[in-house]
């Protein structure tokens, strides 16, 4: 029988991406990426003479990040399943899940609220800032699962194959 760190480090299913290269890292720098640069457009709406076409920007910005989150969640989730119940892994897992899951509700409240795209009030550049701060929060949970506990990374015999002279 493996353990729960060895179970961590493997996939779940196939489609959560192969041992050592999981798909939900890669899949989470569409939604930060996407959202941190819709609070720059909203920003550079406030000084600039088309702010119009910036908070469109952002709007369409805010929804790529809500349909890139809820992907990156599909297989984050996957990832979640080879963690073993009861442990701090798990319970760090949860938290970082429930915190994602809530950012990505904030921002599609904050979608919604800015239909039909027009001027971005204070309002609303204050819901995206907190957005970006539970974002930051979710992130260094992720951290701590790949780089405390190990989740989904290699493991040391095989992390040493790139430390060999050749």
């Amino acid at each position: 029988m493996s353990s729960p760190l060895f179970r961590a480090k493997r996939p779940s299913t196939p489609l959560a991406g192969p041992y050592g290269h999981p798909l939900h890292p890669m899949l989470v720098t569409v939604p930060i990426g996407a959202w941190v640069t819709s609070l720059v457009f909203d920003l550079a709406s406030l000084v600039t003479g088309d702010a119009g076409f910036l908070a469109k920007g952002a709007l369409w910005l805010i929804a790529i990040g809500v349909i890139g989150a809820l992907a990156a969640a599909a297989f984050g989730f996957l990832d979640f399943l080879a963690i073993e119940p009861g442990t701090a892994a798990y319970r760090t897992a949860l938290a970082h899940m429930g915190l994602t899951l809530t950012v990505t509700a904030v921002f599609g409240a904050a979608w919604a609220w800015r239909l039909p795209g027009d001027a971005v009030g204070a309002g609303q550049l204050a819901l995206s800032a907190a957005g970006l701060a539970g974002l930051a929060a979710a992130g260094t949970l992720g951290g701590r699962l790949a780089y405390r506990y190990g989740v989904r990374v290699a493991d040391e015999v095989t992390q040493a194959e790139g430390f060999r002279q050749s």
